[in-house]
């Protein structure tokens, strides 16, 4: 799997946003962030794998709608040449169709550009710990839309535990490993090793593709 961390700690973020004014005040906001740094921002999706190979990004901030290559199509690329770079989509409206063709295409997190700053950061900073941001609503579409689109009928185990199948339920709910953590009182490190596993029954790589797999296979 692809990734660029390297020794610095702080987290890399690159744009893609056409709105001139929107793509400036959130590379503003990134670069005067403690533990963030913005890499590039760019608008259009135009020079896609190249700027993502010059920049080497961990967080990929995408527009959904874009003159051009669209953010639905920019995921695709992205997730087949560089899968270990994250990717949060902003949206301007909670579209359904547009929200799960991302998820499908391997985006980790969504959020309204309506979003506030710190929120922003809070959510980029979620993806990048491994969770999947999504506001209430875009959350909720995404599960109705998985399930108006599921084609298996027949359900699989994949001999998931107890555990494993509950912990996946809270992921396709969208939470993050501290809130799955909480809920199963246990720590995120446990978390994480049961999301490994989890990963590796599914033959999986994302917390998108489980997710997707989840509700298409009728898992949970």
């Amino acid at each position: 799997m692809t990734t660029f961390k390297g020794q610095n700690t702080n987290i890399k973020v690159v744009i893609f946003e056409d709105n001139g004014h929107l793509r400036d005040g959130l590379r503003i906001m990134i670069r005067g962030s403690v533990g963030f740094e913005c890499a590039g921002a760019f608008p259009n999706c135009d020079n896609l794998l190249m700027n993502i190979e010059d920049t080497k990004p961990d967080v990929v901030l995408m527009d959904i709608e874009m003159p051009g290559m669209s953010g639905i199509e920019a995921v695709k690329l992205l997730k087949a040449n560089f899968p270990g770079v994250k990717v949060l989509m902003e949206t301007i409206f909670e579209d359904d169709e547009k929200v799960f063709q991302s998820i499908c295409n391997g985006a980790e997190g969504y959020i309204l550009k309506s979003t506030p700053p710190t929120e922003i950061l809070s959510s980029i900073k979620e993806v990048y710990d491994g969770g999947a941001p999504m506001t209430p609503g875009i959350a909720s579409k995404v599960l109705t839309m998985f399930r108006k689109n599921s084609s298996i009928q027949v359900s699989e185990s994949f001999d998931l535990t107890q555990r494993e199948n509950e912990i996946l339920k809270y992921l396709v709910e969208g939470m993050s490993y501290k809130l799955i953590a909480e809920n199963c009182f246990i720590s995120p490190e446990t978390v994480r090793g049961h999301i490994k596993n989890i990963y590796k029954k599914l033959q999986v790589h994302s917390k998108s593709e489980a997710v997707v797999k989840a509700i298409k296979g009728r898992i949970v």
